[in-house]
């Protein structure tokens, strides 16, 4: 290939990053949206939105549309982790915080699984909203959790790359995964499935149900940690 090609396809690449991080600009935005209500307080929100971009801008210099993704897909990820780690490295715990996780940590390993927030409440003294701020707070200084390996809207299908045996089991979780957020009450089924399925915010989520961001907030932690727990309980874990 010579110079002059080569150097004509930089700059096509270099226009083509260019166009995706504009275009993309708003995702940052909807990412921190879906996060806050869940948000420790003091948070600053501009770094976050400064480690978003960051994470937007690494997600188009590596973005290879021949492997059949969706860009959207592919930063969304990128983003919601450069943002989870801008958290984790300004927004330490407080001494109090900490000790109810260590509270809840240790009434987990002793309950009988699959573990509820109301029976993490009464065996620790605290209340169950208590328990879902703490809940929330620890994933926040942790990776963790089934909906952080799944696709934005937590039910993507098995992209055409997964060889069959993968494709096959990420069916049979995604069967697990909906059986059980039929067996949630009712606003909670309401609320994840609002948060995943159709990527509403959690202010839009709370305009929709009625209820505050921080109810919100509460409803889908504790959602996402029973369909945990029931997810770990079917599979053996």
């Amino acid at each position: 290939m010579s110079d002059g090609i080569q150097a004509y396809q930089k700059q096509a690449d270099l226009q083509r990053r260019d166009e995706l991080i504009l275009s993309h600009l708003p995702l940052v935005k909807h990412v921190i949206g879906r996060l806050v209500g869940g948000l420790p307080p003091g948070v600053d929100v501009e770094n976050l939105e400064s480690a978003g971009v960051l994470g937007l801008v690494e997600a188009a210099g590596k973005f290879d549309p021949s492997r059949n993704a969706q860009f959207k897909t592919f930063a969304y990820l990128r983003v919601r982790g450069a943002i989870l780690d801008e958290l984790r490295r300004n927004s330490p715990l407080p001494q109090h915080m900490l000790e109810r996780v260590a509270l809840i940590r240790k009434a987990q390993r002793d309950l009988p699984h699959p573990v509820t927030v109301e029976a993490l409440a009464g065996a620790t003294g605290l209340t169950p909203d208590e328990v879902a701020d703490a809940l929330a707070a620890e994933r926040f200084g942790r990776t963790v959790s089934w909906e952080q390996s799944a696709e934005p809207n937590g039910w993507g299908p098995a992209t055409t790359a997964d060889a069959p045996d993968a494709a096959a089991e990420r069916w049979e979780a995604v069967q697990q995964l909906a059986g059980a957020i039929e067996s949630l009450p009712p606003k909670e089924r309401l609320a994840v499935t609002l948060y995943y399925r159709e990527e509403l915010r959690l202010k839009e989520i709370a305009e929709v149900m009625k209820l505050s961001p921080s109810r919100i907030s509460r409803l889908i932690t504790k959602a996402t940690f029973e369909l945990g727990e029931l997810l770990k309980d079917k599979v053996g874990v």
